[in-house]
């Protein structure tokens, strides 16, 4: 009798689980819904839908031609792609660097610097725009996609701590016998270090790509010419125009988002297993 309650209790908690599982993956499946029919649908107004089931259900690629067409998406695009590519290349180098180097050097204040940086890596990266702002006007950088860059991969040594993990896992044994074969220290790193660094390097690809690919907040601080707007600050003001309003460009706006969304799925769907294991391999030790 014990058994058959302590199973009948475990199906009902099963059942209530899997209810309550399904009831968030539908209330996160809609607004994703929503976005994609609002972006495809053909229809005389182009602003929001007020009704959840469409009455008329018309779909076509009139937003995204209207899209490219009336707007400067497609140079937004090119900005965005440019800073995120810039900006992905430069942190990912210094993050594989600092990291091999806390892992493998022994120096004075190595704990302290790591530290440090651990703390400072937990403060919100706008509580400086104020301080950046000014700083990139002192030196005329301001309107320009430099200093973007510059912005996004200034503070790239901060992540150190899951890379820093995975090269603590790798054994040391394989880079002596390099060195031993005659190998410089860079060439160890080079030829020995990161080829089995794969899963981390991704990982560190997309995170550092991710962030300028998305930001808005320093944009909108940095960049006020219309020509130098990444896709998120464009699509902002796309739909805080003051002539056309919310409503006029709306459906613009979703089909805007969809190509944004997208791009950033298909880089992770593509790289999915290399991120897991990367982040799983550098949460194994400090």
């Amino acid at each position: 009798m014990i058994n058959i309650r302590q199973k009948t209790r475990t199906r009902v908690l099963d059942f209530i689980i899997y209810i309550l599982l399904a009831t968030l993956g539908i209330l996160w499946v809609l607004p994703i819904c929503y976005l994609l029919y609002t972006a495809f649908r053909v229809t005389p107004s182009t602003g929001i839908i007020n009704t959840l089931i469409p009455e008329n259900l018309q779909l076509g690629f009139g937003n995204f031609t209207r899209l490219f067409r009336d707007t400067m998406f497609a140079v937004w695009l090119k900005n965005t792609l440019i800073v995120s590519f810039s900006s992905c290349a430069i942190t990912t180098a210094f993050v594989l660097m600092v990291s091999y180097a806390l892992s493998r050097l022994r120096f004075r204040l190595r704990k302290s610097i790591m530290n440090v940086l651990l703390v400072l890596g937990m403060f919100p990266g706008f509580m400086s725009m104020i301080a950046v702002y000014f700083i990139l006007k002192a030196m005329g950088l301001t309107n320009s996609l430099v200093a973007l860059i510059l912005v996004y991969s200034g503070s790239a040594a901060l992540s150190y701590y899951i890379c820093k993990g995975f090269f603590d896992t790798i054994p040391r044994a394989m880079e002596e016998a390099a060195i031993l074969e005659g190998a410089s220290q860079p060439t160890v790193f080079l030829k020995v270090v990161l080829p089995l660094a794969k899963p981390v390097i991704v990982y560190t690809v997309l995170t550092s790509f991710i962030a300028p690919w998305c930001d808005f907040i320093f944009v909108n601080t940095i960049i006020s010419e219309r020509e130098k707007y990444t896709v998120s600050l464009g699509l902002y003001k796309l739909i805080n125009a003051e002539k056309s309003g919310f409503n006029e460009n709306f459906t613009v706006f979703c089909a805007g988002a969809t190509i944004v969304g997208a791009i950033i799925v298909t880089l992770f769907m593509s790289m999915q297993n290399y991120y897991v294991e990367g982040v799983t391999s550098g949460a194994v030790k400090g």
